[in-house]
């Protein structure tokens, strides 16, 4: 029987690794879900899974992060690396059958038995580690796609799935399959090495955490959907910004003759009123390479944040610059197809298709001279890597001395700023330049810097 002080401290560390994550777990829901481990028990996995989510959780995208998490915390049974070596042939025939069967637990009861026999390295109890690569090398069970298929055809007579959509169903079946596996494996390593470290490094970050540049499919389709709720929380933020400064500063002259009634203490401030006015905003954005998936998700931001900004002008560019603020409008029910739209229909690349900073800022100073003015913001979204071209510092200089404010969002890490051809300092140098490596990061740093 698990003593209550360990189960108290297992749902501490629970808590506290999914806040290391950017999960928003507060004391309320940390106490909600004590009293769920309270009234579920430690019995029935599965329930406890589900209880907990109810209390922690706030959206189902969540759950990637709390899935491998909780199976950290809450495993289904301590590791023992001397269960004895398994039959390599038996336990795929059996695997076989789970799969055929769609058999999830008996799938899981066999992710314990593979990395039990196939998964352990080492021989020294210092070197002793477990990996979900080496048993899944060895059972590969990738191959019996075949088996399976037949065995689902005998089973159900022909009817039922058919074809290609019965591949389908039984590769889905193996990657559930080989999830569980690694989650075994994990855990094992977890109980070697402490949970906390196992949860920090090896569970996967939520969509908000991912750096843009390494950002695969999956991902990129998780922070499109994340455009529209952090566009209203910044929305809330400029409009209570704009009331606050609509207020204005202090008019010393008005306020010290209106003390005069008061034997000259100012007790009633008097303020300047100013006029509400939106500003203008235009983007800069390399579209080239990984830095594209930056952009986009940039873009899409500030076209669902237009309603707080007097106009806005959106210029894509790879070596040669062109504004593409009607392709976003045209297009705003296909943020999927956003890159693909500009490439298609934007003049983006010369005689050559690498990026090339120097020509496009230069081109944009020489041909859009009028989109920047006084009331203007600039943003540049790209890695300033120059491809060792001449990176053409007076058109920057050109641009801001036009504007307003001149920001540059770099999504590469500061400390890879000046390594091979990036020319980050030199632009850095002229502009403010910021890290934005993730959504969180970019939504942080617009709601600071965009003006009101």
């Amino acid at each position: 029987m698990t003593a209550p002080t360990d189960v108290a401290t297992r749902l501490t560390g629970f808590v506290a690794a999914l806040r290391v994550h950017g999960l928003r777990v507060g004391t309320g829901e940390t106490v909600d879900a004590a009293q769920a481990v309270a009234a579920l028990g430690l019995a029935d996995r599965e329930l406890l899974r589900e209880g907990l989510a109810a209390t922690l959780l706030h959206t189902t995208d969540q759950r990637r992060v709390f899935d491998p998490v909780f199976d950290l915390y809450f495993p289904k049974s301590v590791g023992a690396p001397d269960a004895g070596s398994a039959d390599r042939d038996d336990l795929r025939d059996r695997l076989a059958a789970a799969l055929a069967a769609n058999d999830v637990a008996m799938m899981g009861r066999l992710a314990v038995e593979a990395v039990d026999g196939f998964g352990g390295y080492g021989s020294s109890p210092g070197s002793d580690g477990w990996s979900s690569y080496q048993a899944l090398d060895r059972l590969r069970p990738q191959t019996l796609l075949a088996r399976v298929r037949d065995s689902v055809r005998a089973q159900d007579g022909g009817s039922g799935f058919a074809g290609r959509l019965l591949e389908d169903e039984i590769r889905r079946r193996i990657e559930v399959f080989r999830g569980q596996v690694a989650a075994e494996a994990r855990r094992r390593v977890a109980e070697r090495r402490g949970r906390d470290e196992i949860a920090r490094r090896a569970v996967a970050p939520t969509a908000d955490r991912v750096d843009f540049l390494y950002a695969g499919k999956d991902r990129v389709a998780e922070l499109r959907r994340t455009v529209q709720p952090l566009a209203r929380k910044l929305a809330t933020r400029l409009a209570a910004r704009r009331r606050r400064a609509a207020r204005g500063t202090i008019d010393l002259r008005r306020t010290l003759r209106g003390s005069l009634s008061t034997g000259g203490v100012p007790m009633r401030p008097v303020l300047r009123r100013r006029r509400p006015v939106r500003p203008e905003l235009v983007l800069l954005c390399d579209v080239s390479g990984s830095v594209s998936g930056f952009s986009d998700f940039t873009m899409l931001l500030v076209q669902a944040l237009h309603d707080q900004f007097s106009k806005v002008r959106v210029f894509a560019f790879v070596n040669r610059i062109d504004e593409v603020t009607g392709l976003l409008v045209r297009g705003a029910a296909d943020a999927e197809g956003l890159s693909a739209r500009i490439r298609a229909e934007a003049t983006l690349t010369g005689w050559h298709g690498s990026s090339d900073y120097g020509v496009a800022l230069g081109e944009f100073a020489e041909r859009y001279e009028a989109a920047v003015g006084p009331r203007t913001t600039v943003f540049v979204l790209g890695d300033a890597r120059t491809n060792m071209s001449d990176p053409n510092l007076p058109a920057v200089r050109q641009v801001a001395a036009r504007a307003r404010r001149l920001y540059w969002l770099n999504p590469e890490p500061r400390a890879q700023w000046g390594t091979g051809d990036s020319a980050a300092p030199a632009y850095a140098e002229l502009v403010e330049m910021h890290e934005c490596r993730n959504a969180r990061q970019l939504g942080t740093i617009v709601g600071r810097l965009l003006p009101v």
